[in-house]
């Protein structure tokens, strides 16, 4: 893009690190701005919550959205319930990213709104993956539990997705105890829910492995 992205960047709780403000403030892609200065021409909203009932953001959110179709919201958060993640959703917001992702990171966000690019569970767009990080998105999920995510938000049992994974049914077990804790919640319907709005991908069937075919000297040892 050959102009700056308009950047509005919410605040109300201060849980934003001053640091990462001020380097969103004088990243040469951007160009902050007030709310007075939206106008309806395309722009992005940074929204930092406090992760208590953030029912005040989802209002706020709800707000900016009135009158502006070509706004795009990217949420920051330290921790959010499953359900709450789908109200600020539902109220429209487009991504989130962790309060403790770096600013290039949150840099990469915005201009990927800006451009229309979906953010989904893994690297952001136009951006290498951290070297020494696992974490695949805001909530802190591995590309492993991203992956078990998918599975059980499809209603598959940990034995189906530990058979299917090639993994123990103890590790698959696991997996969900850590997805209940960063999401603190373990209902099927709140996962279905987290899933879609991390932009996770169905199950399909055709990505089920097969299981390999057995060695001659099984086949003769059934017999």
């Amino acid at each position: 893009m050959s102009e700056a992205v308009e950047v509005l960047i919410v605040d109300e709780s201060q849980e934003l690190d001053p640091n990462v403000r001020a380097a969103l403030e004088h990243a040469p892609a951007l160009r902050t701005i007030d709310e007075e200065e939206l106008d309806g021409s395309p722009a992005v909203v940074l929204v930092s919550v406090s992760g208590v009932q953030p029912g005040a953001e989802s209002d706020r959110i709800a707000v900016l959205r009135v009158g502006r179709p070509s706004l795009r919201i990217l949420v920051a958060f330290r921790a959010l319930a499953a359900a709450d993640l789908v109200r600020l959703a539902e109220a429209g917001a487009d991504a989130f990213v962790g309060h403790n992702a770096p600013a290039r990171e949150i840099c990469a966000a915005i201009l990927a709104l800006a451009q229309g690019a979906p953010l989904a569970a893994g690297p952001l767009p136009e951006m290498p993956a951290p070297a020494q990080s696992e974490a695949s998105d805001g909530l802190g999920l591995t590309p492993r539990e991203a992956e078990v995510l998918r599975f059980l938000s499809a209603g598959f049992s940990n034995k189906e997705v530990a058979r299917r994974l090639s993994l123990s049914v103890r590790t698959v077990e696991t997996h969900r105890l850590n997805l209940r804790r960063k999401t603190q919640t373990g209902r099927l319907k709140d996962l279905v829910s987290l899933a879609r709005h991390l932009g996770l991908d169905p199950v399909l069937d055709a990505e089920t492995p097969r299981r390999p075919a057995p060695r001659p000297e099984e086949r003769f040892a059934r017999h």
